[in-house]
C-alpha cells in the first residue's frame, strides 16, 4: 500500500495507533459528536512502529508518522529508541502525532493509570527530545540520534491539548469528518496553540497544523472542493483515506495536488 500511494504521488503516509481494544467501547469517542466510536474493535491493526517500520522500507520519498500514537501508554525512552532508529533508516522522514489518549478501558488493560495520563503525556514529550540527544541525565547514552529533528504533532480538540501543542508540541494534528468540517474549530484551534506558544515564549510562526479528513475515502472531489477554505483557516497539510480496494490513487491524487 505505502509504496503504489507514495508512486501515485502521495506526499505523506500516515497510521493509526492503538494496542488493545475493548470488545464493546464504553468510553466516550471524542471525534464524534454523539460521543460513540463507530468503527469496528476487531479492526486488526498492525503496531504503529511495525507498521512504520515496513513504510520506511518500501518507500523512498514520502514521509510517515502516526495519527496519533498514544504516548502514555509506550515507554518513553523505548518509543525513543525506535524513533530515532526509524528517522535513521527512513533518511529523516518521520513525524509523530502524539495523543494522551481516550479510550480508558486500553489503558485499565496496559494497567497505565487513565487519570494520570495528562502528566505522563508531558513528561513523556521531556524524556523523548531528551533522549534525542543522544544522552539521557547526563550519563545513559541513547544512540542513535534521528536524522532531523522529528516533528511532535499534538493531537486532541480539548483545550489542554492545543496548550500543549503551542507550548511543547511543534504543532497541531486535528481530526473532523469530510461530512462535519468546520473551519471556524481550525482557526480557534490555530489560534489557541500560538497563544499557549507566545505565553510560553516560543515563536508560534513555525508551528503547523496537519488536518486528518475520515470519513474521505472515495470522495476526493469533495476533498478538493474543501481545500481551499481549509487553506484560508490555517491547514498546512491535510491526511485522507483512500479506497484501497477501487479507488484509482494517482487520479485522486492529481484531483488533491491540482485543488492544492
Amino acid at each position: 500500500m505505502a509504496s503504489a500511494l507514495e508512486q501515485a504521488g502521495f506526499e505523506s503516509l500516515w497510521v493509526s495507533d492503538h494496542i488493545v481494544l475493548p470488545a464493546q467501547i464504553g468510553s466516550r469517542y471524542p471525534f464524534a459528536a454523539d460521543g460513540k466510536a463507530t468503527w469496528a474493535t476487531s479492526t486488526p491493526y498492525i503496531d504503529a512502529v511495525v507498521a512504520l517500520a515496513l513504510i520506511a522500507a518500501a518507500t523512498e520519498r514520502a514521509t510517515f508518522g502516526t495519527a496519533v500514537l498514544v504516548l502514555p501508554l509506550r515507554n518513553p525512552v523505548i518509543l525513543a529508541k525506535q524513533a530515532a532508529s526509524l528517522d535513521v533508516v527512513g533518511g529523516g522522514r518521520l513525524a509523530l502525532g502524539i495523543g494522551a489518549g481516550w479510550l480508558e478501558e486500553e489503558f485499565d488493560a496496559l494497567g497505565v493509570s487513565f487519570a494520570d495520563r495528562g502528566p505522563r503525556f508531558v513528561e513523556s514529550i521531556g524524556v523523548l527530545r531528551e533522549a534525542w540527544t543522544g544522552l539521557i541525565g547526563g550519563d545513559v547514552v541513547s544512540l542513535p540520534t534521528p536524522a532531523h529533528p522529528v516533528p511532535l504533532l499534538v493531537g486532541g480538540h480539548s483545550k489542554t491539548a492545543l496548550r500543549r501543542a503551542g507550548r511543547l508540541g511543534d504543532g497541531w494534528l486535528g481530526q473532523q469528518s469530510l461530512d462535519g468540517l468546520d473551519t471556524v474549530e481550525i482557526e480557534a484551534a490555530r489560534a489557541a496553540m500560538g497563544a499557549a506558544a507566545t505565553d510560553a515564549g516560543r515563536d508560534a510562526t513555525p508551528l503547523r497544523v496537519v488536518l486528518r479528513i475520515v470519513d474521505s475515502a472515495g470522495r476526493s472531489d469533495e476533498v478538493a472542493a474543501a481545500l481551499p477554505g481549509l487553506d484560508r483557516a490555517g491547514v498546512d497539510e491535510v491526511i485522507v483515506d483512500v479506497d484501497w480496494e477501487r479507488g484509482d490513487h494517482a487520479a485522486a491524487f492529481e484531483r488533491l495536488a491540482a485543488a492544492a
